[in-house]
């Protein structure tokens, strides 16, 4: 049965935030973009999820595809939904966290990534749509997991 809507619907994607702990420093991963909108710049490895593909299974196809690293767990993290985050039309994402040693892992960018990298968290290049913001969130829900709960 087909149904049709009066109302626009959304694209649903997923963004990871995938930190290194290195050393003293914290790093996180980031994708460099090889295509529009924001092309050349630095973003959260992340995508749009497929008409039949669970939240989960999408963020780990993105974040394997654009960086070459596949995560056992990752977690969600938070929705983010704000009109106008994307040029590209409305678009809710759901983003996920993680906390990895970076040097376990090695990078390969693939499809519309056009380099993968770890930056230092407390020197990152601008980044594209609402990903800082994104990051922020992410920060603060890492700083709070290990005041209860220390790696």
């Amino acid at each position: 049965m087909s149904h049709t809507y009066d109302w626009p619907r959304p694209a649903l994607a997923v963004d990871c935030v995938v930190f290194g702990a290195a050393d003293v420093r914290l790093e996180v991963l980031l994708v460099q973009r090889g295509e529009a909108p924001f092309e050349d710049a630095w973003a959260l490895p992340g995508g749009f999820v497929r008409e039949n593909e669970d939240l989960d299974a999408a963020a780990r196809r993105e974040l394997s595809e654009e960086t070459g690293v596949d995560l056992a767990y990752m977690e969600q993290l938070y929705t983010f939904g704000t009109p106008g985050r994307d040029p590209r039309g409305r678009v809710v994402t759901v983003s996920w966290l993680a906390l990895v040693r970076p040097g376990v892992h090695r990078l390969q960018p693939r499809t519309d990534a056009r380099d993968a990298a770890w930056h230092p968290v407390a020197d990152l290049p601008p980044l594209a749509f609402d990903h800082a913001r994104i990051l922020d969130v992410a920060r603060e829900r890492l700083q709070g997991k290990l005041r209860y709960k220390p790696i």
